[in-house]
């Protein structure tokens, strides 16, 4: 079934005529008359149309709305290069996160002035939508413009347990043993869980320091992840744990 991300208000109606941009996108699809069409408002809210001409579509029930996951999921993420951090992106809508904060630290390659960082929030937000639509995600999250890392800390505090990949020695505890004993403590399950990952270049000493006074340090395995590969794994470890 084809998937259009719409504004909210169109799901309140019977019959919609699609906005130019997204009767635009569907035209390419070619629908014949009749097909079904999912739009979804990125809020929990889907309703299944019927595809008419002159991008016309009408519904022949009411709206569904999904409860969102208990437990909200943060991804915290050092900016990557070009097509990586889109991929990563990509993989956080699928997995289910509710926020992605992206993260300017010391050894990122990636460097953004001030001025640009609401411009590429905006970028991500529209890679964030495309995968929602792809992969049947009804739920999108929110992408807050990217910050300094010291500023992320403010941000990890919201959060009711947030698990950073350390590469410390000895080595941490592995990521699932320590998800199973934080999720026995009640502040677990009131603010939710996060993950923090690096960059490219890791943590500078300071900076992991920092961090690591307010989470909790973890091991994703015996071989060290490119940082795109860590955020895929322990999301995936903490949406099964969700």
């Amino acid at each position: 079934m084809h998937r259009l991300l719409v504004d909210p208000s169109l799901l309140a109606q019977d019959t919609v005529l699609l906005p130019k941009d997204a009767a635009r996108h569907l035209k390419v699809l070619r629908p014949r008359p009749g097909e079904e069409i999912e739009l979804f408002d990125g809020a929990g809210k889907t309703r299944v149309y019927h595809w008419q001409a002159g991008a016309q579509l009408d519904a022949p029930g009411a709206p569904t709305v999904h409860p969102r996951t208990a437990l909200p999921l943060t991804l915290f993420a050092c900016v990557t290069k070009g097509s990586r951090w889109d991929w990563t992106i990509e993989k956080a809508v699928e997995l289910g996160v509710s926020r992605i904060v992206p993260v300017i630290s010391e050894r990122c390659i990636v460097r953004l002035a001030a001025h640009e960082r609401e411009a590429k929030a905006a970028r991500w937000r529209r890679v964030a939508e495309d995968a929602a639509r792809q992969s049947d995600a009804v739920w999108l999250p929110e992408i807050v413009a990217p910050v300094d890392f010291a500023a992320s800390l403010d941000l990890v505090r919201t959060c009711g347990t947030v698990f950073a990949g350390a590469l410390t020695t000895p080595p941490p505890k592995p990521l699932l043993a320590a998800v199973a004993e934080a999720k026995r403590k009640t502040q677990t399950a009131a603010n939710g869980l996060g993950l923090y990952v690096g960059p490219e270049g890791d943590f500078t000493p300071t900076e992991l320091q920092a961090l690591l006074e307010i989470a909790v340090p973890t091991s994703f395995g015996p071989t060290i992840l490119r940082a795109e590969t860590a955020a895929v794994f322990g999301l995936s470890v903490l949406a099964a744990s969700l």
